[in-house]
């Protein structure tokens, strides 16, 4: 189905006259220089022909015939390559005489009799070329390993544009010659179109996605005799018509492009993401499709724009159609998302989602209400990517890396996003660790323990008879909830007693170990807490009154014994009762103007 959906978008991008996309048989290639021939194939000038509008000169991208697939093997490409098949020169490769010969083979194979004036020059040229005539002025070292092509005196199109080239290019693409393009394969039954067609053996390399091998890695591919069976070898495993492999891959190339204007993909962790949309009706929808659900993959930093996203989040959560919220959208076209990552030479799936553009919106929107949490600890809304930020280890003066996160659960979190199943466990659990471990409780931190224990309760997965509130809830009676608010009352009797001054808090020093063994730890705090009791009675009595019943109430709502131990949901649970109580705190200070020093938890914009 993969494949199909590609297959499918490649023919609409096809049809749209989409830039970088290349017809059957070529593809987009970075060329820098251009060497213009006379008739009797001297070389007449070299120019550059790269991109100089930038800081640094950048190859310019040209439509070519597709190139050889290469690994260790010499595989000449045709009409174009770089230095050291077209000229014999290199300053990496030690074979640069043997890749010439290859070039110069193919070509006098496949040229031979052409009546074409431009293919005639290069055969003439090929003729006449030694490596020893790699000189100055013509040629110089910063050309050395760098793509080129071929044009005629006089004429603006290059030689792999020509007419006559195109129709050779053609023919040998339908015949299959060796080394002119996808090796000769026999018929067979496409898994794709279903219909008879030439099997492609070897696909061609799918670039752009992160960590993968530079040169490119296949997402179909059989190179061991243990991978194969009822002794077919390479692709005749799994027939893929040399069309329907050149169309998936190209329109994949595509949609990994590393462009500034490229909206359709985004990383995620180690997997690259891409998505695309397929309406029934006009190419606008489709366009429309993907530039919304980009949005809501990558929110905009604009505050107007945010919140413009923010409101219609909220509205489909309340179950609106998507239709009234934008006339723009059709709610019924089909959308694909694509997950990839690296492994080896090859491509792993690591997700694969399809759906219509309506429900992954519904979807995604149900994903910002299970994390919604009060006070707001974000501006936008959060991507993936900041949900895992928040799960791997925050060091002080470092900023949180993506490749500590666990590549398992970036797959499932995302699948879980866009499937509208369970978050995995592991997240609350890699969340709550990382709480304990580096003691920030951020916002985003809280948000996740919600989210998770939200969405279980909603699908059917009870841990306990009462619902997670978005913001403070007095009337609780959940115990992890209700020490997590203890633990924050009894913090910040601490500051409102010593100040700001305190060197390390009980929250610094006691987190973990109040969150998983409350019974060990909180006898012991709450004696503490009258040392810092009579300090405040003395110094601002109000206060002290105050604080004391709050935390008498919170006390009368507990068992009469702490908890030895609270399970990994409770433990959830603590933490969002904390980040509930601490910024109540925190806000009422604000409105009164309180002498103490604010409570230390941090908002997301630490992230």
């Amino acid at each position: 189905m993969i494949l199909q959906a590609l297959a499918r978008y490649y023919q609409r991008l096809i049809e749209r006259g989409a830039d970088d996309i290349a017809p059957y048989g070529y593809s987009p290639e970075k060329i820098s220089y251009e060497i213009v021939l006379a008739p009797d194939g001297v070389v007449l000038a070299v120019n550059d022909i790269r991109d100089t509008t930038g800081k640094k000169p950048q190859p310019r991208v040209l439509e070519v015939p597709q190139p050889e697939k290469r690994t260790v093997g010499i595989k000449s490409n045709f009409l174009w390559d770089k230095t050291s098949y077209v000229l014999g020169v290199s300053a990496t490769s030690k074979r640069a005489d043997k890749e010439h010969e290859a070039f110069k083979a193919l070509h006098e194979s496949a040229l031979a009799g052409a009546p074409d004036e431009g293919l005639k020059a290069l055969l003439a040229f090929l003729q006449r070329w030694s490596p020893e005539q790699f000189q100055v002025p013509l040629f110089s070292d910063e050309m050395l390993d760098a793509n080129l092509v071929f044009r005629l005196d006089g004429e603006h199109r290059h030689l792999h544009e020509r007419e006559a080239a195109q129709a050779l290019r053609a023919r040998l693409l339908g015949g299959g010659e060796k080394g002119a393009g996808p090796a000769a394969a026999a018929e067979g039954v496409c898994l794709v179109h279903g219909e008879s067609a030439p099997i492609a053996r070897l696909h061609p390399a799918i670039k752009g996605v992160n960590g993968a091998q530079s040169s490119g890695a296949s997402l179909v591919s059989f190179n061991l005799d243990a991978f194969t069976s009822y002794g077919k070898s390479q692709g005749d495993n799994a027939p893929v018509s040399e069309q329907a492999a050149f169309a998936y891959t190209s329109v994949l190339n595509y949609l990994l492009r590393r462009s500034g204007d490229n909206r359709q993909r985004l990383q995620v962790g180690d997997t690259t993401v891409v998505f695309w949309a397929e309406s029934a009706g006009n190419e606008a929808d489709a366009r429309a499709a993907e530039d919304f659900l980009a949005s809501l993959f990558s929110p905009p930093d604009d505050d107007s724009e945010a919140e413009r996203l923010r409101v219609v989040l909220d509205d489909l959560g309340k179950g609106r159609p998507l239709a009234e919220l934008d006339p723009d959208l059709a709610p019924g076209t089909r959308m694909y998302v694509l997950g990839l990552a690296p492994n080896a030479s090859r491509l792993s799936v690591r997700y694969w989602q399809a759906d219509t553009l309506e429900v992954f919106a519904k979807r995604l929107a149900q994903h910002a209400q299970d994390l919604r949490i009060e006070p707001l600890p974000w501006r936008v809304e959060p991507t993936v990517y900041r949900l895992l930020l928040a799960t791997v280890p925050n060091r002080e003066g470092a900023k949180p890396k993506a490749d500590d996160a666990f590549g398992n659960l970036i797959g499932e979190t995302m699948r879980a996003i866009l499937g509208g199943g369970l978050y995995p466990r592991s997240l609350l659990a890699s969340t709550v660790m990382r709480i304990r471990s580096d003691g920030n409780l951020s916002g985003m931190r809280a948000a996740i323990c919600k989210g998770v224990l939200v969405r279980e309760r909603r699908l059917g997965i009870r841990t306990s008879d009462e619902e997670i509130s978005v913001s403070l809830d007095k009337q609780s009676t959940q115990p992890g909830y209700l020490l997590g608010r203890l633990f924050a009352v009894l913090e910040y009797v601490q500051r409102s007693a010593l100040g700001g001054q305190v060197n390390a808090t009980i929250r610094d020093r006691y987190y973990g170990a109040a969150s998983a063994t409350p019974a060990a730890i909180f006898p012991v705090l709450l004696r503490n807490t009258q040392n810092h009791m009579g300090k405040l009675r003395k110094e601002r009595p109000g206060q002290a009154v105050t604080l004391e019943k709050e935390i008498r109430e919170i006390v009368a709502g507990l068992p009469d014994e702490f908890p030895r131990s609270l399970r990994i949901e409770d433990q959830g649970r603590f933490a969002i009762g904390y980040y509930h109580q601490s910024q109540a705190h925190f806000t009422k200070h604000d409105a009164a103007g309180d002498a103490a020093g604010p409570t230390k938890t941090e908002t997301e914009g630490a992230l």
